[in-house]
């Protein structure tokens, strides 16, 4: 009886392996990089073919990237039909932001008790960028400056499980659902509220900063549902 090898030939070499992550963590930024920029819509199926020839590599990797994405459920996969972004979910969105608030807040008083110099200039440098991006027309840039001020601030803190859930949440929140759906919100009030923030953070002063956090993650909230109940409404209008 002959026997097909499954020795060292017929294994992949260490360099293929590497190739194949490489190929397939590009995939994975690319996708995400659509779905920021509001390339993916909310409850669109995500046909393989488009990806690949967009992204500019073979169907594979596209499909090992969306099973990445799937597992971190920004995207979910019907048997037989293939993968879909996920829809609007108001509830979940409504969850996210109590989360948010809960775990910015709690931080607080760790990122006063750590920070020093290096950490003022780099929370300084989160501030002026998100300042810059305000400014700017291109959203999925604001979005990604805002969510960089926050992280910044939360990882002054040195509390590196509660600042990956953190990274979580935005991403279920701008990745998810798109910031299109998410952000009509003014940048003048975040931009005041981050300055503000920042102010009681260089004056030590806990319940202050608290105060002001916890006003502003409200304050988005409140308007992102506001605004997702506007959508759902002009579809019930349209029929949609």
């Amino acid at each position: 009886m002959d026997y097909i090898s499954v020795g060292p030939r017929a294994a992949k070499s260490p360099k293929a392996t590497e190739r194949t992550v490489d190929h397939t963590r590009k995939a994975y930024l690319g996708i995400r990089n659509l779905m920021l920029h509001n390339e993916l819509a909310p409850g669109q199926k995500i046909a393989y073919r488009d990806l690949a020839e967009r992204l500019g590599m073979s169907q594979t990797p596209i499909i090992q990237a969306l099973k990445w994405l799937e597992f971190q459920q920004l995207v979910r996969h019907e048997p037989h039909r293939g993968y879909f972004t996920a829809p609007v979910d108001p509830r979940e969105v409504d969850e996210i932001y109590q989360t948010r608030e809960l775990i910015e807040c709690a931080l607080l008083g760790a990122t006063l008790a750590r920070l020093d110099d290096a950490g003022l200039l780099s929370l300084q440098r989160a501030l002026a960028e998100h300042h810059k991006a305000s400014r700017e027309r291109y959203l999925a840039e604001r979005l990604e400056k805002d969510m960089a001020f926050h992280l910044t601030l939360a990882s002054l803190s040195d509390n590196r499980i509660q600042t990956r859930i953190l990274a979580d949440l935005f991403d279920l929140l701008y990745l998810k659902y798109g910031g299109r759906l998410l952000f009509s919100t003014s940048m003048t009030s975040a931009d005041s509220d981050h300055q503000e923030l920042h102010e009681y953070i260089l004056a030590r002063d806990l319940r202050g900063a608290r105060r002001t956090l916890s006003r502003h993650i409200r304050r988005v909230r409140r308007h992102v549902l506001r605004g997702l109940a506007q959508i759902s409404a002009e579809k019930d209008r349209a029929g949609l």
